[in-house]
């Protein structure tokens, strides 16, 4: 499996998981001149803008860990883009981060949210 099959089984395994925890779907693979925003949900009246990291194996540390801090201020200022360029969105938003360790068959073996991940 390459990095972009990887990529992609996590971020369908995120919003499989996602959705089984009452979260809508608003966009995925959100693009501006800032970056991309993998998901974009919404839970009770909370926009939630969602960085999916997947890994094959322990190499190189978690997931979670793969996020830099350069990573975390373009994270921010792509969803202050979102927030700006849509009317139709919620005073309140967060930015999450969604681990998935995946097997060698490509099956999710773990999947971590972390909540308000970049503040």
């Amino acid at each position: 499996m390459n990095r972009k099959e990887t990529g992609d089984r996590g971020e369908k395994a995120a919003q499989s998981f996602l959705k089984k925890k009452g979260y809508r779907i608003r966009e995925i693979n959100w693009r501006c001149r800032e970056g991309e925003i993998d998901i974009v949900a919404e839970k009770r009246g909370c926009l939630v803008f969602i960085e999916v990291r997947t890994k094959t194996g322990d190499d190189f540390g978690s997931p979670e860990e793969s996020v830099t801090a350069a990573k975390k201020a373009k994270l921010t200022a792509t969803a202050l883009s979102y927030v700006s360029s849509h009317s139709d969105v919620p005073e309140s938003w967060r930015i999450d981060f969604i681990g998935i360790d995946l097997d060698a068959r490509g099956q999710p073996t773990r999947i971590e949210q972390i909540e308000n991940a970049v503040w």
